[in-house]
């Protein structure tokens, strides 16, 4: 082989250089790949991390005794995917040259084709099998181009879908937490984590399991709701949903995150003012659940403080109570620029370097930021020579991150077998049902004044659509969901619907928010000429018509990731839009697409009916269009307390007793009229098209010792003339306790369908874990005494009661 002139001068580099080259092409036509194992270090014989039939922690001690310090610090960063930062969508010889030449712990959200993120567009998220056969080449480099050949571990989002190229979505999750359907959430996981799993990507970051107890903050709507246990049963269905796909569930984040001073988001999310107590029980509660009973492969760690210490660089938070007190076995990857916070943001770090230092040393084990890995891995890599991060602390974070891989089977089968699969298997046809159903379950009923709805379309001859959410789309569509799907309007729901049975019209009346929005929320502005001009068209149009169906609430730049708000009142002139439709004299059904709570005390009074659709899916249109008119009878209940001013926050469930009891007329607590009282909704609110009669309720035994179950039946009979659901609910209070508690706690639900006249027994169980409290002394335990079961349609609601007793 002539690669280079042979010369005298030059003889021993040149011979070298042919030596090299001789090498590489003997490497790349040796085959790595044997019956039943892959020779990733390319040494021609098993080792024993490349041996199936080995224990994994075997397997990964193996792995790492042969890893370099260089390969043990690529395994504790994230590369973005193309795009985002990785500007190549395929490898090239470039990457010889860059950091990850020696490996990556994991490459998030590569080639997916992001929604508004124009710089991401590529070729290779669509057709499906297009993306996993990319995923494959760019995983057959890191095998076969890296010395030990470590795979990839292909990261992506899926709070509502996976957040892929025309992926099968699902509502946002404010609107799953009101299915209160653990079966139906544990379905939604299957779809996603079998999607990823299609289309090459290993590990999910899903489920969110921060409790929305501030109204006001803007990632609501990415939350299943308020109260602790509600997440906890959702979120884990959600997770093994995932897992059960054989694709790692990333839960996310950790801890303390949904509670900033004020609501407020973005940059400013920050400094919690939450007690000790009130942490365990509400903000880890989730978590604690989750990783107990599920087992998570990973834990996003969040960029906020708590009491002073940022959290991606506690010990206390990422060690103590991650891993020694609940178990956790996976790999902690933070938020993005959690770690540069810690100096940036919190100032406890004399330099970036130090603030590594801190949150390796608290226990994380992969940084994520939309940087190069090399600015978290250089720093590393220096703390560890200067001897100011040990070489045990380094084998300890890196041998999470393999281990992970290895339970993954990354180290068996690091491709997707057969990507041409993929394009069955995501988005098919056949989950279309599961959609509209989940889409239909998330609707909840607020209002429905004198049985208004269902409407007759045989009596009502002419419809008027009106509003601006009425013909938005854009919400269907988030940072973490699936892009390019159809997304049919309202309005194309309800003209789907009724066809040629009746004529509708549509007028938007207004925007959704006006010129000076946000600001109108605290200083009232006249209507502009134009703006008085749109509503008269509505209002004339109503006038017309048989019955007026207003679509008012949010959009995507109202809510969302870093867009807390100030007000909860129907932002911009949608509140003087409804206003005049209503005095028209015609009946006024509003219809709310939200993604938080909004005070609609005015519409709770006045219109006629209200339905809850949140940010539905893509099949939202239609199960709203079903609502209306009756073929679908909704029964859905609020994960979340609607408040009726922002006043009010904290408003929300579990509350501490009296914390938000009514302001009397006269004594200690207050003198006269001057303040709102109760919820707007409560918690666990939601109306029916027919009636439930609760009876029957049994519980034993009567007297149980600590350790014991109590088990909880009762009787629930549809008493109307329609199918309906309902959603049981069960709410434990402690009468007497040696610490204060909450006032009732949620600890058991279910949502049932029933016939007509029909009657079912539902069961509950009560564990020891459901009746336990966080003594003087900070620790777990069922005190004797007394309990009340209280089971009911809502936190308020309640039917029907029985007591029993906890002895020694």
């Amino acid at each position: 082989m002539n690669f280079y002139r042979w010369d005298a001068k030059h003889s021993g580099f040149t011979v070298f250089l042919i030596f090299m080259m001789m090498s590489r092409v003997d490497a790349q036509q040796k085959n790595i790949y044997h019956k039943g194992w892959i020779d990733f270090n390319k040494n021609g014989k098993m080792d024993v991390f490349e041996d199936p039939s080995q224990p994994i922690d075997t397997r990964v001690a193996d792995l790492l005794s042969q890893m370099t310090v260089d390969e043990k610090t690529c395994q504790t960063a994230t590369l973005y995917g193309y795009g985002r930062v990785l500007k190549d969508e395929m490898p090239t010889p470039g990457w010889k040259n860059e950091i990850w030449k020696d490996g990556i712990a994991n490459i998030d959200e590569e080639l997916n084709g992001l929604a508004y993120h124009h710089s991401s567009d590529t070729k290779y998220s669509y057709p499906y099998s297009r993306h996993a056969e990319a995923i494959n080449t760019i995983q057959k480099w890191f095998v076969e181009e890296t010395r030990l050949g470590i795979p990839v571990d292909f990261t992506n989002e899926g709070v509502h879908g996976l957040n892929h190229d025309r992926a099968t979505p699902l509502p946002a999750p404010i609107a799953i937490g009101s299915t209160w359907n653990k079966s139906l959430v544990y379905e939604g996981g299957m779809i996603v984590g079998r999607e990823a799993k299609a289309l090459g990507y290993t590990n999910i970051y899903a489920p969110i399991l921060d409790p929305a107890r501030d109204q006001r903050w803007g990632r609501v709507v990415e939350t299943y709701g308020e109260d602790p246990f509600l997440i906890a049963e959702l979120g884990k269905q959600m997770t093994i949903g995932i897992q059960d796909q054989g694709v790692a569930a990333t839960l996310k984040h950790f801890a303390v995150y949904s509670v900033p001073k004020g609501g407020r988001d973005g940059s400013a999310r920050t400094d919690p003012h939450v007690a000790p107590r009130e942490m365990q029980q509400i903000y880890l509660y989730p978590f604690r659940r989750v990783i107990e009973e599920a087992h998570p492969l990973g834990i996003m760690s969040s960029y906020n403080d708590w009491d002073g210490i940022p959290v991606t660089g506690s010990y206390y938070f990422l060690t103590e109570l991650l891993r020694q007190k609940f178990g956790f076995m996976g790999y902690v990857v933070s938020d993005s620029e959690a770690v540069e916070f810690i100096y940036s943001k919190y100032h406890v770090a004399t330099d970036p370097k130090d603030a590594v230092r801190q949150a390796f040393e608290a226990g994380l084990n992969v940084r994520t930021n939309f940087t190069m890995p090399g600015t978290f891995i250089n720093p590393l890599r220096e703390l560890v020579k200067e001897g100011k991060v040990s070489m045990k602390t380094l084998d300890s974070r890196v041998a999470d991150v393999l281990r992970v891989k290895f339970k993954l089977g990354l180290f068996d089968q690091p491709y997707v077998a057969d990507p041409k699969k993929a394009d069955e298997i995501v988005n098919p046809k056949n989950t279309k049902d599961f959609v509209l159903n989940m889409a239909r379950q998330s609707i909840v009923l607020l209002k429905n004044d004198h049985n208004f709805l269902p409407l007759d379309i045989k009596k009502t001859a002419k419809i008027l659509v009106a509003g601006p959410l009425a013909t938005a789309n854009r919400y269907l569509i988030s940072r973490y969901g699936p892009s390019n799907i159809a997304m049919p309007t309202v309005l194309d729901g309800i003209k789907t619907y009724v066809g040629t049975k009746a004529e509708v019209t549509y007028a938007k009346g207004c925007n959704t928010v006006d010129a000076t929005w946000p600001e109108s929320e605290i200083i009232n502005t006249p209507l502009t000429a134009e703006e008085q001009a749109s509503i008269n068209e509505a209002v004339e149009q109503a006038k017309k018509s048989d019955v007026v169906i207003a679509v008012l609430g949010e959009d995507e730049d109202q809510v969302g990731e870093a867009k807390s708000r100030t007000g909860l009142d129907l932002p911009g002139r949608q509140e003087q839009l409804l206003e005049a439709l209503k005095a028209t004299g015609k009946p006024v059904l509003l219809v709310m697409i939200n993604g938080q709570p909004l005070t609609v005390n005015w519409a709770n009074r006045y219109v006629d009916g209200i339905i809850e659709a949140w940010f539905p899916n893509n099949a939202g249109a239609q199960a709203i269009a079903e609502t209306i008119f009756g073929d679908y009878n909704p029964g859905g209940k609020l994960s979340i307390t609607f408040p009726k001013t922002t006043g009010q926050i904290e408003f929300n469930f579990p509350f501490k007793p009296s914390s938000q009891a009514n302001q009397p007329a006269a004594g200690p607590n207050g003198y006269g009229k001057t303040s709102v009282n109760g919820a707007l909704y409560p918690f666990g609110f939601g109306l029916s098209y027919t009636a439930f009669l609760y009876s029957n309720l049994l519980v034993t035994p009567d007297s149980q010792h600590r350790q014991g179950d109590v088990q909880v039946s009762v009787d629930i009979k549809n008493t109307g003339k329609v199918k309906g659901d309902e959603v049981v609910q069960l709410y434990l209070k402690d009468m007497q306790s040696s610490v204060v508690t909450y006032d009732t706690q949620l600890r058991g639900f279910e949502r049932i369908t029933l016939e007509p006249g029909q009657t079912k027994t539902v069961k509950f169980t009560l564990h020891p874990d459901d009746l336990a409290l966080l003594d003087k002394n900070m620790n777990w335990t069922v005190e004797p005494g007394t309990f009340e079961v209280r089971i009911g349609s809502s936190s308020e609601d309640i039917r029907i009661k029985k007591q029993f007793a906890i002895v020694e």
